[in-house]
């Protein structure tokens, strides 16, 4: 009975987030645009470029997709859902974060 419930409980869990994500395609793409590089980066070329971002102004597409997370938190959660792990993960592969 333990399984079917762990079971049921985590395909629900998947259903809500795919549910979440589908509300917002474009925000699905860019989300899958951030989490590829930060996956094919390599510990140095993440380095370089926080080294020559910092004072930099950002792009604008980048700031209009900033914006619009700013502006909805229910397509900021699903942002940050998606994207947390692997670039969380990623970042102390690296030792960005202790």
């Amino acid at each position: 009975m333990t399984k079917k419930f762990t079971l049921l409980a985590a395909l629900a869990a998947t259903l809500v987030a795919s549910s979440a994500y589908a509300q917002y395609p474009i925000m699905d793409r860019v989300a899958g645009k951030v989490i590829e590089k930060y996956q094919n980066s390599s510990c140095q070329q993440l380095w370089q470029e926080k080294a020559k971002g910092q004072g930099q102004p950002k792009p604008e597409m980048e700031q209009r997709a900033i914006q619009q997370l700013q502006q909805d938190p229910q397509m900021r959660q699903a942002f940050f859902n998606q994207v947390a792990a692997p670039i969380v993960n990623k970042m102390f592969e690296c030792g960005m974060i202790p």
